[in-house]
């Protein structure tokens, strides 16, 4: 089968690019491959479903830039197709006098950023948006909502095929080579030739990417984050969406509480290694897998630097107690009996064998393939700003 353009990936990302270029040039002829028998099946569909506002990333940056623009493009979607979603508001809660200077260095960020209407809250004012929430000082964010990310993709994967273009199921892609002109990707379901290959393959990217970049130095490293959802007769401890000022000595935000678009109130999630890629459980285990993580340069040195945190997070995944004893920072009256096991996801997380943390979107691509190796939060908020980006760099070949 022959095709202008051949997207591997069937996330949120994957599509959105998808999308962008059959808006931008409906005659390339162009399909997704996608392993699952589903869209969003991996990260897109376990994610907390949060508008992020873009407050927390380095100005100047793809993140912030992505962020900002596509915040504005996702509601203007969802709006237009009836999308269930709602802008609701957070706090970013400084429980303690140490989190101050912490908490100032992201409200900057956000001003930084070109955010409008964020403020610094005290604690009253923190407590007439969120009643049972301890706070010194917050930061009140409007921007910040609720969104069902899978209704999302499955909207974008129907206008996409509405234009003519094909999303294949069960074909997980094994290998790519390369002739004169065009790429020929072999999977499981059989070859594809393309002109150009876009891969969207979110927690395996290195793998794709590798395969016809193999020189490329990164590996994706799997965090699974678990959660919590609060019982229904407690569910009036949270109104909307309540943060904490994050650890700047780990890349993750911490644990929150977030009102969910579909209804109830999940809580987490941890960041704690996972044994397999698409590890949902903390008793899933690929060996192969996990030895490559394992035995990666780059994320020896990485649990040197994290190994208190990251035991932390770990403790925390099989200690219930524990896990409330974070979540009682923000709601002192949350207790084990208000919370029953909820989901989890997992996020891919690029490093390299420095034991470099990839901080930003990152886009790598030849002659033959535009890689999109790292698109971590706020990635599905930014998904249609990401996928323009992609689609600009792909339509510049035709």
């Amino acid at each position: 089968m022959k095709y202008d353009i051949v997207i591997v990936g069937a996330g949120i990302v994957g599509l959105a690019t998808a999308y962008r270029i059959s808006q931008k040039n409906p005659r390339l002829s162009l399909c997704i491959l996608e392993k699952e028998n589903t869209v969003a099946a991996h990260q897109t569909g376990h994610n907390s479903g949060v508008i992020h506002s873009g407050i927390y990333y380095k100005p100047g940056s793809l993140k912030a830039l992505n962020c900002k623009k596509g915040y504005d493009e996702l509601l203007v979607f969802a709006k237009e197709y009836g999308i269930k979603h709602d802008v609701c508001g957070k706090v970013i809660v400084a429980t303690k006098e140490a989190e101050r200077p912490l908490l100032d260095n992201i409200f900057k960020r956000g001003i930084a950023n070109g955010m409008q209407g964020i403020r610094k809250i005290s604690p009253k004012e923190t407590k007439e948006i969120e009643p049972y929430v301890n706070a010194v000082e917050s930061i009140w964010v409007p921007q910040t909502g609720i969104i069902d990310y899978v209704g999302m993709s499955k909207k974008l994967a129907e206008l996409i095929e509405g234009q003519g273009h094909k999303i294949f199921f069960k074909h997980k892609v094994k290998s790519m080579t390369t002739k004169s002109d065009y790429s020929v990707v072999h999977t499981e379901g059989g070859d594809f030739e393309a002109k150009l290959v876009i891969s969207c393959a979110g927690l395996y990217a290195d793998k794709v990417t590798k395969m016809l970049e193999p020189q490329v130095d990164f590996h994706v490293l799997p965090f699974r984050g678990e959660y919590y959802e609060i019982v229904p007769n407690r569910q009036y401890l949270v109104k909307n969406l309540i943060y904490p000022v994050p650890n700047p000595n780990f890349p993750f935000l911490g644990v929150h509480f977030t009102r969910m678009a579909k209804g109830g109130v999940e809580a987490g999630p941890n960041a704690v290694l996972s044994y397999r890629r698409e590890g949902y459980s903390r008793w899933d285990v690929h060996f192969g897998e996990l030895f490559e993580t394992l035995s990666y340069k780059g994320f020896r040195k990485i649990a040197a630097k994290y190994w208190r945190e990251g035991l932390d997070e770990m403790y925390r995944s099989y200690s219930k107690s524990a896990f409330v004893r974070a979540l009682q920072n923000l709601i002192p009256e949350i207790g084990e009996d208000d919370l029953v096991e909820g989901g989890s996801g997992v996020r891919a997380q690029a490093c390299d064998s420095g034991g470099n943390l990839v901080d930003d979107f990152w886009f790598i691509e030849n002659q033959y393939v535009i890689n999109v190796c790292n698109a971590p939060s706020p990635a599905a908020t930014a998904c249609l700003a990401v996928g323009e980006t992609v689609a600009d760099k792909a339509l510049k070949r035709f």
